[in-house]
């Protein structure tokens, strides 16, 4: 597996995570508040918008079919389906990056740091979700928190 297969798979499995965690989630503790800060959803929701920020920017000619989150109720279906497809789309700009030349438009230095940002960005958003949680008294389980570091398996 060359290195840009690496990288898409590193962003596909962060992304399955991300889903992974919403569905632990559940519909019951979707909106649980942290105590200061974004809702559960909000969390997800962002997560979700800084992606769109980044396709603007990078890949402009596929926002026609993503819509950005706004505040108030989004359901988990809606999460699960707009996280799912910007997810596909950054694969996409990850991809383009290492087939011309590893950069991506509007980010330095280069496609394989674009990666570690999303990546570091989006798992500190889990971790507000899961201790959101744990603060509102509806944690996550063992296996579930153990589950979001097995990216062997996910």
């Amino acid at each position: 597996m060359d290195l840009a297969e690496q990288l898409i798979e590193s962003w596909l499995i962060n992304d399955r995570l991300n889903q992974y965690l919403l569905a632990e989630v559940g519909i019951e503790r979707l909106n649980t508040p942290l105590v200061k800060g974004k809702a559960v959803d909000a969390q997800f929701a962002h997560i979700h918008n800084v992606r769109l920020m980044w396709i603007k920017v990078a890949m402009p000619s596929e926002m026609d079919r993503l819509q950005k989150l706004e505040k108030g109720s989004i359901s988990i279906l809606e999460l699960q389906t707009q996280l799912a497809a910007s997810g596909n789309v950054v694969a996409k700009i990850i991809e383009e990056a290492t087939r011309t030349g590893g950069r991506v438009k509007g980010f330095k230095p280069h496609v394989t740091a674009f990666v570690a940002y999303m990546v570091a960005h989006e798992a500190n958003h889990r971790g507000q979700i899961e201790l959101a949680l744990r603060q509102a008294g509806v944690p996550l389980s063992d296996k579930a928190g153990y589950g979001l570091w097995e990216w062997g398996v996910r």
